[in-house]
């Protein structure tokens, strides 16, 4: 056998073990994080850009330095990558070395003593009352829209926990909503009357046009009489939008942070905002109190004589 394609069969089989470590690390994630298909896919596509990286420099994941992480980093940084994807980019390799220590893999984690990039602190869009009676004051919105809106802003749901939603996860009597969020954990939101008024006009609507139905049922459905998916509900919260002359850019995660900022504004708790967004950490439902203060300073500034 000549050097060449003995070489060759090297590389080959390090190919093939790079490959089955991430083989297992996926199944590890599916198991052990209970990711969704979504978050699943980032953390692949982030721990293959690194590997990408490290092909360019003749190096793989296990043989890695933090000099390698920092110059990873810096390569994310020249790209003009925002704050938070770079930072939660770096998230995802404390998970993949801390799964390769796990399992024998490397003897040394890279990562152990770095401190992860700050992200940026945003101030997340919301809309005001006004502008929410703007959209739902609409002439002509189809039943279904309007739900969707209403049951959105009433409690602040993610796009996907929305359209998985099936009819036995409203509970019209307890005024409740049962939902399956990220990491498939449950948790129960309280819900309005006007929200399971205007859901329960739209189950209505459906009966009279013949579409049977039964607690298993979505409670959403498109034009084909299919569950709605996220795509054809964020388009028709942009086209609403439009329509009701509002000029900031509104999507289903638009309503989400109005429903959270509009309830701290009025007296709610962060702890109960924390559970009912179903946020793990109380510092990701504290950014709606910067929220908050921002428009308690406006107020100020236009009210108290010598604000200026």
């Amino acid at each position: 056998m000549d050097q060449n394609n003995k070489n060759s069969k090297i590389k080959h089989k390090k190919i093939k073990e790079l490959e089955n470590i991430r083989y297992f690390f996926e199944k590890y994630l599916i198991a052990e994080r209970n990711f969704s298909s979504h978050t699943l896919r980032a953390y692949l596509k982030d721990i293959l850009d690194f590997e990408l990286f490290l092909q360019k420099k003749q190096q793989t994941f296990l043989n890695t330095d933090k000099h390698d992480i920092r110059e990873f980093l810096e390569e994310l940084n020249k790209k003009k990558l925002s704050k938070a994807t770079v930072a939660r980019k770096f998230t995802v390799l404390r998970s993949f070395y801390k799964f390769l220590i796990i399992n024998n893999i490397i003897k040394e984690n890279p990562l152990e003593v770095m401190k992860g990039p700050k992200k940026d602190k945003k101030i997340p869009l919301f809309l005001t009352e006004n502008e929410i009676q703007d959209l739902l004051s609409l002439p002509n919105i189809k039943l279904r829209d309007r739900a969707i809106i209403e049951l959105l802003y009433s409690c602040g749901l993610r796009v996907g926990e929305l359209t998985s939603l099936n009819i036995k996860n409203i509970d019209f009597i307890s005024n409740t909503v049962t939902v399956i969020g990220k990491g498939k954990k449950e948790r129960i939101i309280p819900v309005g009357d006007t929200c399971l008024g205007a859901i329960r006009n739209y189950i209505n609507e459906r009966y009279k046009l013949g579409l049977s139905y039964n607690i298993e049922s979505p409670v959403f459905l498109n034009n084909n009489a299919k569950r709605l998916n996220q795509r054809t509900a964020r388009r028709v919260l942009h086209k609403l939008s439009i329509k009701a002359d509002i000029k900031k850019k509104v999507s289903p995660h638009t309503l989400r942070h109005t429903f959270a900022t509009h309830i701290l504004d009025n007296g709610c708790d962060i702890r109960s905002v924390q559970e009912m967004l179903g946020h793990k950490n109380l510092s990701t439902t504290q950014i709606y109190t910067h929220v908050t203060i921002e428009s308690l300073k406006k107020v100020y500034n236009k009210t108290h004589p010598r604000a200026k």
